[in-house]
């Protein structure tokens, strides 16, 4: 099952367990989720991609697995067999990271078993750890056997001949659609990557698509545009890494409310496999439909047979075009799953998240979801790579997803009560 990623050039840091208090045994799922999103960053690359969502998700629910299966208060994952009362789930959820990571990314062994080695010193030795380790094995197992055959990295090929309307490579690499394999993926939570796929886009010739295009050139421009400085910050602030940027706030979010271990294991199961599912969703309308992007619609608007465009040959727009089509959006998707994840998890709208961009070294505070989705919906129209109802179509499938993944999993177990004595 090991996946041999040519990409692995990078390497992880690995954790600093010196800083973590030894009454905080939900720091180990922190720190494992920082060391994955570090191994998955690695590997990948700057890949205009949500594929890193994809391994996110993998380790996420193994975490949880083994947190789960011995501290109780929540249904386990695809998966049956609870672990020992007395093992130690801290050590479980270093054990099920560890070799989940180590199955998909085995270049990063030696990194890897460093932060596990400094991960299992922290804890106390004995019985307890030893149980823990023994069931994180099998949780992570578990989810790699359950992973076989799920068609990640199929040829999966794009033979939508272009014309008007049809995506094809954009300036400036002109790079062919990248990893359509994520279009027939085997959800993690969903019946199929088609499940929650929306309509279709607005006709070349309706006057929705002719309002789309008119706010791109105006507003997505890189140069000449109507946007103010605040709304290109916006535009710039999510141009990178979404799926980093959540991961950072959703571990600041359970390290400043103090989650327990359980709570955080099922915060980052069910975020990372809501977006997941996202981007499978996103990607299977994106090849479904395969929608020109905004440079291309307006550079060849004379050839779309809608009366109110016209072509700007020379148009740009603020950020570069990713190598895919434009409906549905895939960072809004994400988000709005992020978002009703979090939500549902914490049973009420307001999401106290930080959220940090590398890209403008900012951190901007979101205490409502519906801001954080609606400024991750303009921020890809202001940066000019996506229609403003290719962002809003996502955000609707987005949500869909997050709200039946939380229908169907991670549930409480009816007047249970987790180890550290929260009520589920």
């Amino acid at each position: 099952m090991a996946v041999a990623l040519v990409t692995l050039t990078a390497a992880t840091t690995p954790p600093d367990t010196e800083t973590r208090a030894a009454a905080d045994p939900a720091a180990v799922v922190r720190e494992w989720n920082a060391v994955a999103t570090d191994t998955i960053k690695a590997a990948l690359g700057p890949r205009p991609s949500g594929q890193g969502a994809i391994w996110e998700g993998f380790v996420s629910v193994a975490v949880y697995n083994a947190v789960v299966g011995i501290e109780g208060g929540y249904t386990l994952y695809q998966w049956h067999e609870r672990g020992p009362a007395k093992a130690s789930s801290a050590a479980a959820a270093a054990t099920a990271a560890h070799d989940v990571l180590l199955t998909y990314f085995p270049a990063f062994k030696e990194r890897l078993d460093t932060a596990y080695a400094n991960s299992l010193a922290a804890l106390p030795a004995g019985r307890a750890r030893d149980l823990g380790v023994d069931y994180g094995k099998r949780a992570a197992a578990r989810v790699v056997e359950l992973r076989e055959g799920d068609g990640r990295f199929a040829d999966v090929p794009f033979t939508a001949a272009p014309a008007p309307g049809v995506w094809r490579p954009t300036p400036p690499a002109f790079q062919p659609f990248i990893d359509t394999w994520l279009a027939r993926l085997r959800p993690l939570v969903l019946a199929s990557p088609q499940q929650f796929r929306p309509g279709g886009p607005p006709a070349l010739s309706s006057a929705a698509y002719a309002a789309d295009l008119q706010e791109l050139k105006a507003m997505g421009a890189k140069t000449g545009s109507g946007r103010s400085t605040q709304q290109t910050e916006t535009a710039l602030f999510y141009s990178g890494n979404l799926v980093d940027q959540v991961q950072t706030a959703v571990r600041d979010h359970a390290a400043r409310h103090r989650l327990g271990i359980a709570q955080t294991a099922r915060l980052f199961a069910a975020v990372n496999a809501s977006a997941t599912d996202a981007v499978i969703t996103a990607w299977d309308a994106k090849l479904h439909y395969a929608s020109w992007r905004p440079i291309t619609a307006i550079r060849l608007a004379d050839t779309d047979g809608n009366p109110a465009t016209t072509a700007d040959p020379g148009w740009e727009p603020l950020l570069v075009t990713p190598p895919h089509p434009d409906y549905v959006a895939g960072h809004t998707t994400v988000a709005a799953a992020v978002a009703r994840a979090l939500t549902g998890v914490l049973g009420t709208s307001r999401i106290d998240l930080h959220v940090p961009s590398d890209v403008t070294g900012t951190t901007r505070f979101y205490g409502s979801a519906d801001d954080f989705n609606q400024d991750v919906v303009d921020a890809r129209v202001w940066g000019g790579v996506h229609s403003r109802t290719a962002d809003t179509a996502g955000r609707r499938a987005g949500t869909r997803v997050a709200a039946w993944a939380l229908d169907h999993y991670f549930q409480p177990v009816p007047g249970g009560r987790t180890a550290d004595g929260r009520s589920s």
